[in-house]
């Protein structure tokens, strides 16, 4: 039995923006910063470290990330890693590990801020929990 599952808690680096590959299907690249919090055995003292996760969401889920969220929106989100190559304009190699979303759950409440001065604009979001339908 094989299991490649991701869950992460944390926070989106950029807002995330939508794009149609050829065949019209909706994909949202995004990066998801998690932190690592620990105390120092010598010193006592408090330290943190990042890191950076990138997420590719598709179809659905892809369009209600860009709709919804932003930079610093706090999400958990499940998903598989993936190993992709390809070969970059000057023929090397390249390699990257992202995680393919399956499962998002919005945090920390509105997610869709106001624009200045225009307080009718915000919207409360009644979406707790989006699965993607296979």
């Amino acid at each position: 039995m094989d299991l490649n599952k991701v869950s992460l808690i944390g926070n989106l680096t950029q807002d995330p923006e939508l794009k149609n590959i050829a065949s019209g299907q909706g994909v949202t690249v995004f990066s998801v910063a998690t932190n690592y919090n620990w105390r120092d055995v010598k010193t006592k003292e408090k330290k943190t470290r990042a890191d950076f996760h990138k997420v590719v969401a598709w179809g659905n889920l892809a369009e209600i990330i860009s709709t919804y969220l932003k930079k610093g929106s706090k999400i958990y989100l499940e998903g598989r890693l993936q190993n992709r190559t390809w070969e970059d304009k000057d023929g090397q190699k390249k390699y990257t590990t992202e995680i393919v979303a399956s499962d998002l759950i919005m945090l920390g409440g509105n997610q869709k801020k106001a624009s200045a001065g225009d307080e009718t604009a915000r919207e409360d979001i009644e979406v707790e929990e989006i699965k993607l339908e296979e």
